[in-house]
């Protein structure tokens, strides 16, 4: 028995050996289907016929204790970013143009969450102590700099960025934002932002981005938002999820004919996939989880469609808003849909929103996927407005004084929309307001006037609560804080702040100083309202990034214009003219002078010789040449006038520069 048990070890080991290495790799491919990666789409008519196109990319990776430091489908570059800086959340976008809240809508979760101010606009939560926050805030803007290709590195000064408490989102200390107004965006940011996607823009939804399409719209933002939980002490937490948002509204190329029906409404414009980014759909990304289109249609247009439904007494074979669109009154769909919801929440709706589902896995490049909406009659609609439409703008004349004002307008929002405050028996619209404005707008906080109804106020019975942060020159920005509460049935409200304009040296003004100086965005929220979407179906819902992010209950919230505020300025062509005419006296001074040390004086013996040449003829300088070779004499005999010349010059020369010397001394 003993033999046997000694032959027995070595096969086991030899096993062990030979197996161990597939064990492993069965293990990290495990560890690797926790990366996931999915791309969605979602494209919604307006009313002001043009179309929205909202791309939405998920990438998530689970800790790192348990893949080690090495991804397959999350981008490595911004994974170290959470882990250098310990970065808790973040949010980076590029925005070009503004969000028109009257025409496309300010009361549903994209105009809420993917509707930015121009430029660039950037914020993040650390998990550092508040000591090392404006650290890891500076080392963080560098990295992203770097990583896209854009000035986001100008962020790193204090005065460019500032520490909210309450009145942004609720991370007091931990929390830091910024904004750059006057940022350009370009494909030069688009790039970097395309190379985080596992396919970038070679397969699946991301190969729609053609470049002229996106840039030639109306409004684009793209937008980076990171949120990461590894960094807590639970082991329950989803590791790092990024999200990647482009949002594009666009104008179909539409060559049809327009249809007339009367003078006041038009047929809205067919449109494509093919007609508003030239490319069709071949199939999806390979290493996308899922891969969906969605096509939603608003309240208002899905009201509008039950109206023309009921005029156009439809018989009961024809499909209705909720089944289907073959034979639809309003418009038809050339792609029938693998799923329609509809929307549900708290209480019924007369016109819920409808959105058709469209998988593209079965899609491929013999059989591309191009979504198409024809109209058949005219519809009017309008989008659903935030409860306030806000408006901000300059007051005041000169280049020394001014004010700010807020003009809040009532958009007439339903009743039960409204979720009132019933504290003392009285309904009150809650509205929070954040700004920031730069060191050199010296703004008087105590000279807050609110007026409602056009009728003055007194601001503690307005302003329920107010925090306010002044500047420091050239230290940090001026910042305030305010929860507003005004009565519900008010039809108009507005706010104004009084300033003075600030000097700045002239090596901080930037090179277009006469364009005007800006003042950031200021956002407007409302606590009360919120942009949740439910939509009754089965648990799939959930596994949708889009579907899941309009059933997140966000406040409604609004960014008003970027203000641009003319401040005095120096005469820069002064500097200019002094240089000019320095430069023209010592390089006429210099120039004399280095002619004359640097003239040799047989140039005008050779000078004058040739004069004389010309003037005897070639006979005569013959005849002189033969009689002096018979004479046994040279034919030129040096002048004395070079001595003297030279002579002359250098004492010229001496002169000028005991002159200069005695300037310097006595009156320099």
């Amino acid at each position: 028995m003993a033999l046997p048990l000694l032959l027995l070890r070595p096969i086991l080991l030899l096993s062990f050996l030979l197996f161990a290495p597939i064990l492993n790799f069965k293990a990290a491919l495990g560890s690797v289907t926790e990366e996931d990666f999915s791309e969605e789409l979602l494209l919604r008519p307006l009313p002001d016929r043009k179309v929205l196109a909202h791309f939405h990319f998920r990438s998530r990776a689970p800790h790192t204790s348990s893949n080690g430091r090495h991804h397959h489908l999350f981008p490595k570059a911004i994974s170290q970013l959470v882990q250098k800086f310990r970065v808790k959340e973040m949010e980076l976008s590029f925005t070009q143009g503004r969000w028109n809240y009257d025409r496309w809508g300010g009361f549903d979760p994209i105009s809420s969450n993917n509707a930015k101010p121009p430029g660039v606009e950037l914020w993040a939560v650390f998990d550092v102590p508040l000591e090392q926050v404006d650290d890891s805030w500076k080392n963080l803007t560098h990295a992203l700099s770097g990583l896209f290709c854009a000035s986001v590195n100008f962020l790193e000064s204090s005065t460019t960025y500032s520490a909210p408490e309450w009145g942004y989102r609720p991370a007091p200390g931990s929390l830091r934002y910024g904004t750059l107004p006057r940022e350009a965006v370009c494909t030069e940011n688009l790039t970097p932002w395309l190379k985080l996607l596992p396919c970038r823009d070679k397969a699946g939804l991301s190969a729609l981005m053609d470049r002229p399409s996106i840039y030639k719209g109306f409004y684009h933002s793209q937008q980076l938002r990171l949120t990461s939980s590894e960094l807590e002490s639970e082991e329950g937490g989803s590791g790092i999820v990024l999200q990647q948002t482009l949002t594009v509204v666009v104008q179909p190329d539409s060559e049809r004919n327009v249809m007339s029906y009367s003078h006041e409404t038009k047929l809205q414009p067919s449109w494509s996939l093919t007609s508003i980014f030239g490319r069709m759909v071949t199939g999806r990304c390979v290493l996308a989880k899922s891969s969906t289109v969605y096509l939603q249609l608003d309240r208002g247009l899905v009201g509008q469609l039950d109206y023309l439904q009921k005029e156009n007494e439809l018989s009961s074979d024809d499909k209705s808003v909720y089944e289907g669109f073959s034979s639809n009154p309003g418009f038809e769909l050339s792609v029938k849909p693998d799923r329609v919801l509809k929307e549900l929440n708290d209480f019924e709706k007369k016109n819920p929103s409808v959105v058709y589902e469209f998988y593209i896995e079965k899609y491929s490049e013999s059989r591309p996927f191009d979504l198409g909406l024809t109209w058949k009659l005219p519809v009017v609609w309008s989008c659903q407005k935030a409860p306030l439409h806000a408006v901000r703008f300059l007051m005041g004349s000169g280049n020394e004084r001014g004010a700010i004002a807020i003009s809040l307008r009532s958009t007439e929002v339903s009743d039960e929309l409204l979720q009132t405050d019933m504290s003392e028996g009285r309904c009150k619209l809650e509205v929070k307001v954040f700004q920031v404005v730069p060191w050199y707008i010296k703004v008087y906080f105590h000279t807050l006037r609110v007026y409602v109804n056009e009728q003055p106020q007194e601001v503690s019975d307005v302003v329920e609560k107010m925090r306010v942060s002044p500047s420091v020159d050239k230290v940090s920005p001026g910042v305030m804080e305010m929860v507003l509460k005004f009565p519900c049935g008010m039809k108009s409200a507005a706010i104004t702040l009084e300033f003075d304009k600030g000097f700045l040296h002239i090596d901080e003004y930037p090179p277009d100083a006469n364009q005007g100086f800006d003042i950031p965005a200021a956002i407007i929220s409302f606590p009360n309202f919120h942009t949740s979407m439910q939509f009754f179906t089965d648990k799939s819902v959930d596994r949708s990034s889009i579907l899941s992010k309009f059933q997140e209950n966000s406040a409604v919230l609004a960014y008003t214009e970027v203000l641009l505020v003319p401040l005095t300025t120096p005469d820069f062509s002064m500097p200019y003219n002094v240089i000019t005419i320095t430069c023209t006296v010592c390089a006429l001074y210099f120039g004399s002078l280095l002619n004359v040390l640097r003239k040799r004086v047989g140039e005008e013996e050779r000078s004058s010789k040739r004069k004389a040449t010309k003037e005897t003829g070639r006979l005569r300088q013959l005849l002189s040449r033969v009689s002096a070779k018979l004479r046994g004499r040279p034919s030129h005999q040096p002048t004395s006038n070079s001595s003297t010349f030279i002579s002359s010059k250098l004492i010229l020369f001496i002169l000028m520069a005991g002159i200069a010397v005695f300037w310097q001394v006595y009156f320099g």
